[in-house]
């Protein structure tokens, strides 16, 4: 199967003195995929990307690229290539130069990067921008010019480090997309780091979410979407409302958890492992997958109505953003607000705040994970 990955990590270890930043990360990424490692900041994705480049040796464990280990290589005779956030194209040098640059350090013909550099620009659909200076160019043509620099290459895998972070908003939206056919049109595996969820989940075919210097979990974006196996991956990927509570009952895969603010929502375990009588854990519940209709009342807490989880509030606020427009629900009864989203079939475009509204979802939405503290803690023990 080796022979079928670009990239493998191997129970890599990175320790800063008493400080461990990466602990035991293993993947596999096969040939010709987008990967991402998603993660906030400091949870040692950054330190994971420049163990890859070389730029720092591993404390322990080993990286493998296309079958070869790279312990001990330089960054320079290592097959891999990197673009970073600041893109760093050379102000003096026209389009072609700077894409051309590595080849010249290489000291390869004039003529074969000439027809080198004419190729990787029709790949990155700037066939006629060779003659132009990079300050004419906008701010997505840079990014792709930057990472023509390093395609012209070859490499077997490309590092992206953050490499949209310094775009405004629209152009970044743009460039997810762009960035996404770029990779699968080339099929040169890129490995690409960022804090921004909808960056992973849009472009990748896998992802990893780093926390604390180890992968909760790897799986596609859908999987990491619907099927979280962790309170951390539930709550860093897409939206969720969030209750803390106590186990009470369980029955098979679902549980009746007794909310610490009060009231009584029934979830079924985000985890492969069964829930326990008294055990302290966290539920999620995404915004959408609640249903609301109104209310002539505001005082009902969470509690089991019709084989569903219900509760009633006020509308405190209404957060307009066209198909993604939400409104946030005062629970009376404990104070605790959920966000839900709102239907797009107009049949709340005349919602306003105050009013009342009864909100329900099935058990099956509803998600609970062992709590955050009480997991450390069994784990210290």
């Amino acid at each position: 199967m080796s022979n079928q990955l670009d990239l493998e990590c191997r129970q890599l270890v990175k320790s800063f003195g008493k400080f461990t930043a990466v602990d035991n990360v293993s993947l596999e990424i096969p040939k010709g995929s987008f990967f991402s490692i998603l993660g906030p900041s400091g949870c040692g994705k950054t330190t994971l990307l420049r163990m890859l480049a070389g730029f720092i040796e591993p404390t322990a464990g080993d990286i493998v690229i296309k079958g070869n280990s790279m312990l001990g290589v330089p960054p320079n005779k290592r097959p891999v290539n990197m673009v970073f956030q600041h893109l760093a194209l050379f102000p003096m040098m026209n389009v072609a130069e700077n894409i051309g640059y590595g080849l010249r350090r290489r000291k390869i013909p004039q003529p074969e990067i000439d027809k080198r550099v004419a190729d990787v620009l029709e790949r990155v659909s700037l066939p006629d921008a060779g003659s132009k200076n990079v300050d004419q160019l906008s701010g997505g043509q840079r990014q792709r010019v930057a990472i023509a620099r390093s395609l012209i290459l070859e490499p077997a895998v490309l590092l992206l480090d953050e490499p949209l972070g310094a775009l405004d908003l629209k152009l970044r939206e743009h460039m997810k997309v762009e960035l996404k056919q770029l990779q699968h049109e080339v099929g040169t595996t890129f490995v690409y780091i960022t804090h921004d969820q909808s960056e992973a989940l849009v472009m990748s075919d896998n992802v990893a979410v780093m926390n604390e210097g180890r992968f909760e979990q790897v799986g596609s974006p859908q999987d990491l979407y619907y099927n979280p196996q962790t309170a951390f991956v539930a709550g860093f990927v897409g939206d969720s409302n969030r209750w803390s509570g106590k186990i009470e009952s369980v029955d098979g895969d679902q549980a009746m958890v007794a909310l610490d603010e009060g009231g009584v929502i029934a979830a079924v375990s985000g985890t492969n492992s069964s829930m326990g009588l008294g055990d302290q854990v966290e539920l999620f519940v995404r915004p959408e997958a609640i249903t609301i209709e109104r209310s002539t009342s505001s005082q009902d807490g969470a509690h089991i109505e019709d084989g569903k989880n219900t509760l009633t509030g006020v509308v405190e606020n209404l957060l307009f953003d066209g198909a993604n427009s939400r409104a946030q629900v005062r629970d009376q009864k404990t104070g605790h607000q959920v966000t839900v989203s709102l239907p797009q079939t107009g049949a709340f475009s005349d919602l306003v705040s105050g009013e009342n509204l009864r909100l329900s979802w099935s058990v099956d939405k509803a998600r609970s994970y062992v709590s955050s503290a009480a997991a450390k803690q069994e784990k210290a023990a």
